[in-house]
């Protein structure tokens, strides 16, 4: 099988997974709650058929269509392809899902790509495993989640020192097969709703750190002592014209227990090796994913944009110079993701071992600096939707007989624009940006490649290390300043 049907991705759910919603433990095919999320995650599937020449691409192995998010970077033109793919599944949600498979795919391939990293000592044993989990991937088309954080209690002390350690997901105990594991992993978004949970580096661990923490590897979610812990869930039972994210996007994000879990050693990817733990992160992980990310970032951005302007045209506010400079400013932020991503791409070039990865620069750039255009995204929107976000009715009720010609003579858009349109307009608007749902996905794109300050600092450290800075100097002494 490859390139799946939102059918077969929902028939594939159909398991025994633990899974707990508040304090209940929920099977995910039956809860009323999660119906929402499966129908938008099985349309994802769709999407990729209807949009095959954009999403597919033949399996080098076995010609079958598979997703282009896998594609094993080897030069421009494999960029250019998976460009045009993550472009059209963010498409799918607008921007809005931020872990959709593609997501995790792409890590998935970039490390494939850099194998070299885990033969550093001569042993193929981990990448040959590797490569076996992604070929299980490719032909099945998994649904992959991550959770690489670990979960610290006492933000004075290292990740896996102290109560921290404690929390820490840690090997317990070996056998001749497998690794049995125990602790806690943060956040699964995705996590109810995904084939696979893939576990591996988040940020560098120092030399005195305890080597059973040192590790990667796949399991299914249904593996025997994986909790699922949910947050409330923000989907509603609603019509996708309501609530056109809410009814669909909520993909969940979850505390992951391991209760003593058994992983089978062919699953298991780095075992107390911190040369590459370390290094894994550090060789092309952010060039490789951020292309993903960025171009994911652009069409949410474009989307803000257009639905702001629409918003001000509703109200026949868009050429006040107060909204105008609003609009502008939304706009300003896609382009310089868009011309991120051009200068990234332009700059891409082999990082070891045949690794074809864009310009990491631009993207870090982007990275730390794009949190807070999604806020400010988010804030036009509730700036120019202003008061109408909260007086707009619901669709139904303009249908309504007793009440609907009421609606339609005190409630239309400005320039012929009905009532209808108006409530369309207003009702995506405070769905991006003031549900439950959209407070969510806000919060989501702050931290979900770090914080934008810890991005910022990287940065600094990053440029020191790759040229001299000699500037200030040369040209004091140009000028005959000692």
């Amino acid at each position: 099988m490859t390139a799946r049907t939102g059918q077969q991705y929902l028939d594939g759910l159909r398991d025994d997974r633990t899974v707990w919603l508040g304090n209940e433990k929920v099977d995910i095919m039956s809860h009323p709650a999660f119906a929402g999320s499966l129908k938008g995650m099985a349309a994802y599937f769709d999407w990729q058929n209807t949009h095959a020449e954009d999403c597919l691409v033949p399996d080098p192995e076995t010609g079958k269509p598979m997703s282009a998010s896998l594609i094993v970077p080897r030069n421009a033109e494999d960029l250019q392809r998976r460009h045009k793919a993550f472009d059209r599944f963010a498409r799918y949600s607008v921007g809005m899902l931020g872990r959709t498979p593609d997501y995790v795919n792409v890590t998935l391939a970039g490390f494939v790509a850099r194998n070299d990293i885990f033969e550093s000592k001569g042993d193929k044993t981990y990448s040959d495993r590797l490569r076996r989990f992604y070929r299980e991937v490719v032909e099945g088309d998994l649904s992959l989640t991550h959770t690489i954080i670990h979960p610290v209690v006492d933000k004075s002390l290292p990740d896996t020192q102290g109560v921290n350690g404690e929390c820490a997901l840690k090997v317990v105990r070996r056998t001749k097969d497998s690794i049995v594991v125990r602790g806690a992993k943060i956040l699964a978004t995705l996590g109810p709703f995904a084939d696979e949970l893939f576990v591996y580096p988040g940020v560098p661990q120092p030399p005195s750190v305890n080597p059973d923490t040192l590790l990667a590897f796949s399991i299914p979610m249904n593996t025997k002592g994986l909790i699922t812990l949910c947050r409330d869930h923000y989907g509603v039972n609603s019509s996708a014209g309501d609530h056109p994210f809410s009814s669909r996007f909520d993909e969940q994000d979850a505390f992951m227990i391991f209760d003593d879990v058994e992983i089978p050693n062919e699953r298991v990817f780095i075992d107390g090796d911190l040369d590459v733990y370390n290094g894994l992160m550090r060789h092309g992980w952010a060039a490789n994913i951020m292309q993903q990310t960025c171009i994911r970032a652009a069409v949410k951005l474009e989307f803000a944009y257009e639905l702001c302007t629409r918003m001000a045209q509703a109200t026949n506010a868009d050429k006040r110079p107060d909204t105008a400079a609003l609009l502008g400013e939304i706009w300003a932020y896609s382009q310089l993701t868009r011309s991120a991503i051009a200068a990234a791409e332009a700059g891409a070039h082999d990082w070891g071992n045949g690794a074809f990865f864009p310009d990491d620069r631009p993207f870090r750039a982007t990275r730390a600096m794009m949190p807070g255009w999604m806020v400010k995204a988010n804030d036009a929107i509730k700036t120019i939707g202003s008061h109408n976000l909260l007086a707009t009715p619901s669709l139904d009720a303009i249908d309504n007989p007793e009440i609907g010609h009421l609606i339609k003579t005190y409630m239309p858009g400005s320039n012929g624009m009905s009532a209808r349109e108006r409530a369309k307009l207003f009702r995506t608007a405070w769905d991006f940006a003031g549900s439950a749902l959209g407070g969510r996905v806000e919060l989501y794109e702050r931290f979900y490649l770090a914080s934008a300050p810890r991005n910022f600092a990287l940065d600094h450290m990053f440029a020191q290390m790759e040229r001299e800075w000699t500037e200030v100097p040369a040209m004091l002494k140009a000028i005959g300043v000692d």
